[in-house]
């Protein structure tokens, strides 16, 4: 199942109720993908966030610290 053409808002809700998921991150905002890993770590579900290499490691860090360790990254 792809989740790269839902929204935010879904992701958010779907993360947020407990399921964890795959995601090609490429393209999308920073804040977006904070959001979306904040609501997973309510949970402790596991995200992989894809094609994230064009990211400063600034805000991986931000992303990941929203996880509290629920976030994985790929290249």
């Amino acid at each position: 199942m792809s989740f790269q053409n839902r929204s935010t808002e879904d992701l958010v809700r779907i993360a947020g109720a407990g399921a964890g998921f795959r995601l090609d991150a490429a393209g999308r905002p920073v804040d977006d993908l904070v959001r979306i890993a904040d609501a997973a770590s309510d949970w402790g579900v596991r995200l992989v966030f894809a094609g994230v290499t064009s990211l400063s490691t600034d805000d991986l860090v931000k992303i990941a610290e929203a996880g509290e360790g629920s976030v994985e990254f790929e290249g």
